[in-house]
């Protein structure tokens, strides 16, 4: 194992009052609470009919709804799911959501999602991977992000 995989984790605690947020499109904010090269889980809030463009990614995806209304869709199907509710999505798979109530979920990711964390030297910059701002969709793209 290489040193950049070895070090490719987070802190061991974590704390949602000091880890920073990230606002990834309008209306839609993300916070990373623990990973390493394997798995890694996102907070992410949503303002009242904020948009998920449809994409896909090649992680597992498992999503649990803390608070809110959305209607998600997974492949051609959609539900409307609310605070409890959850859903597993299979890597490579189209997905997407349509906030109806200001909310937030707990994300999944395995493996980990790389393309949210940059690694360089002994600090680590968290990148913007959403990509369908105005509605293009598309799938998720690795930005540059200064140390």
């Amino acid at each position: 194992m290489s040193n950049q995989q070895r070090n490719f984790k987070s802190s061991l605690f974590l704390r949602g009052t000091q880890e920073e947020v990230l606002t990834v499109d309008e209306g839609v904010k993300r916070q990373i609470l623990g990973f390493d090269d394997r798995i890694m889980m996102v907070r992410a809030s949503f303002e009242e009919n904020a948009v998920g463009y449809i994409h896909s990614h090649p992680h597992s995806q498992v999503v649990y709804v803390e608070s809110g209304v959305f209607d998600f869709t997974i492949g051609e199907e959609t539900q409307r799911l609310h605070a409890g509710d959850g859903t597993y999505i299979p890597p490579d798979v189209d997905h997407g959501a349509v906030w109806r109530a200001k909310g937030v979920f707990l994300e999944l990711f395995i493996p980990s999602r790389g393309d949210f964390v940059a690694e360089k030297g002994d600090s680590k910059s968290l990148l913007l991977a959403w990509v369908g701002v105005g509605g293009r969709g598309g799938v998720v793209r690795l930005y540059e992000a200064e140390p």
